[in-house]
């Protein structure tokens, strides 16, 4: 009785000593006594050491179940650290820790990447953090993917095989081959082409290791990241229509100023001529999905004329306020013009001027126009990447005003308000494309109606004043020929500045620029537009 009394304190180690010497001496064991057996406070540093110990001793050595144990989500662990020699294919695994620095250990992996013949080796460093485990706060890994690999999130998984599409060579118009190292924007732009266009262009697939996003990181815009290359595939060639002169003037103008997109196109073709950003990842020129502000006023204005409630040298309100929709809207700084027309409202980007309009506008007014005249909102154009192709959705009251100066729930991006100058010059909307249709025979939207031509002269002049007496005037100084502009500004919540918008064209060059939390476009995004349509001849 004696020795079998001493296996069970002995295989209870430190946790059944402490229970059977706070239970002497007292009637019998209690709840109460019990629940003092439960371990809580501040790890030790040896407490840290010896659950990351035991953790990555079983990982290293294929014991995934034992692996698992040691974490405070045995079932999550289990099918992560399966899949690890699964799918991702990872062996010989040598993992060293570091000293703990609080609850926290950082480790060194390396291991070897096999996939039919080919193998390669991998190292990285990861980090694993201790927690006392609910119940009786014994120290265990708190799991979570990213122990795997920092790159991991909830949902996401590391897969070896094939890359999902073969690689490209993109080109520029001239031939040239384009390249981040080149040109910094185009990650995304790239990424993009070879998915689209990877299996049509007749290269084969390399193999490489990559995180295959789930869904959370989907939904978050985190696109699958290849970690490590075991061949190289056999890259297709896919030719874009992308100027390297202008793409390089792009790079370097929106490097100069944070959160800055532009995009440049030929109003006679659609052709995409340069696009970029200057924080890397999301790519805004193309995708992103702003409040475009005043430049929205060109469609205003187009409509308006169309409708016969405005006319370009013909008296129009522009009041300090108007009301409409329970909300009451204003100019900047208050201005009002007094007697004035709708080219001196246009040029001074007077705001009240088009929500005075609102009463006699029908909810779908807007919507329709843009759809009809400019191809946006439809949701159907095929640039050769992924693109957001502008938003005007039908509204009532006061948004439905708002709507009007390019709030409300108007979405758009340097890409759709270059295209809107573009369409100005062309007289007709051409949809913007960075591959030629001839590539893969796709159908590129097209705009049911066109303006009328008095309705496109007016425009052009309003646009032309603009840039040579209006709020354009500075930015557009030295841009000779023929041209025109507007300016916007767009408030969004929690920013201390509006963001700066700026659309113009010359000659058969149309460009777009959002400088994001900058101020007035006239003075932010105005010279990125003006430097690159200088530059376009």
């Amino acid at each position: 009785m004696i020795g079998a009394a001493m296996v069970v304190l002995t295989g209870g180690a430190g946790y059944g000593a402490y229970a059977l010497v706070e239970g002497a001496g007292r009637d019998g064991g209690d709840s109460a006594s019990q629940a003092e057996t439960v371990k809580s406070g501040p790890l030790t540093a040896d407490e840290v050491t010896a659950a990351a110990e035991t953790f990555l001793t079983a990982w290293q050595s294929g014991q995934v179940a034992e692996a698992a144990a040691a974490t405070d989500d045995p079932v999550a662990a289990k099918a992560a650290l399966a899949s690890y020699v699964k799918d991702a294919r990872v062996r010989d695994l040598a993992l060293t820790p570091g000293a703990p620095a609080r609850d926290s250990v950082t480790f060194a992996l390396k291991g070897t990447v096999s996939y039919e013949q080919t193998t390669k080796p991998l190292t990285y460093d990861s980090t694993l953090t201790v927690v006392r485990r609910a119940g009786d706060g014994e120290p265990r890994v708190d799991w979570r993917p990213s122990v795997l690999h920092p790159e991991l999130r909830e949902g996401d998984k590391l897969v070896t095989g094939e890359a999902g599409t073969p690689p490209v060579k993109a080109l520029d118009r001239d031939g040239g081959e384009l390249t981040t190292e080149k040109y910094p924007s185009l990650g995304s732009v790239l990424d993009g082409l070879r998915e689209k266009y990877g299996e049509k262009a007749g290269g084969e697939a390399g193999v490489e290791l990559r995180v295959v996003r789930g869904e959370a990181s989907k939904k978050a815009e985190l696109a699958d990241t290849t970690l490590l290359e075991l061949s190289e595939g056999t890259p297709g060639t896919v030719k874009t229509t992308l100027s390297p002169s202008l793409q390089a003037l792009a790079e370097a103008e929106v490097a100069k100023r944070k959160r800055a997109s532009v995009v440049v196109v030929r109003p006679s073709t659609g052709e995409i001529l340069a696009a970029a950003n200057s924080s890397r990842g999301f790519n805004v020129a193309f995708q992103g999905s702003l409040a475009p502000g005043s430049t929205m006023k060109v469609v205003t204005s187009s409509m308006l004329i169309e409708k016969g409630l405005a006319s370009i040298d013909k008296k129009h309100p522009c009041p300090k306020y108007f009301s409409y929709g329970g909300w009451k809207f204003q100019n900047l700084d208050k201005f009002q013009i007094k007697d004035g027309t709708f080219r001196a409202s246009f040029a001074a980007s007077c705001n009240t001027a088009f929500i005075s309009q609102a009463p006699k506008l029908e909810d779908d007014d807007l919507t329709q126009h843009a759809q009809d005249y400019f191809g946006l909102g439809r949701n159907d154009w095929k640039v050769g990447v992924s693109t957001f192709d502008g938003a005007v959705p039908v509204q009532s009251k006061a948004p439905m005003a708002a709507s009007l100066i390019g709030q409300g729930g108007v979405r758009m991006n340097p890409l759709n308000m270059a295209s809107v100058s573009a369409t100005v010059k062309a007289g007709v909307f051409h949809q913007p494309y960075l591959v030629s249709p001839e590539v893969d025979g796709r159908q590129l939207a097209t705009a049911p109606r066109t303006l009328s031509a008095d309705t496109l002269a007016q425009l052009r002049e309003l646009m032309s004043y603009t840039a040579t007496a209006g709020t354009a005037t500075e930015a557009m100084a030295g841009v000779d020929g023929e041209r025109g502009a507007k300016t916007g500004s767009a408030e969004v919540d929690g920013q201390k500045k509006p963001n700066g918008w700026f659309t113009a064209y010359r000659g058969d060059l149309a460009a777009a620029a959002v400088v994001q939390s900058a101020g007035h476009g006239g003075s932010t995004a105005g010279p990125v537009v003006a430097a690159l349509l200088k530059a376009g001849g």
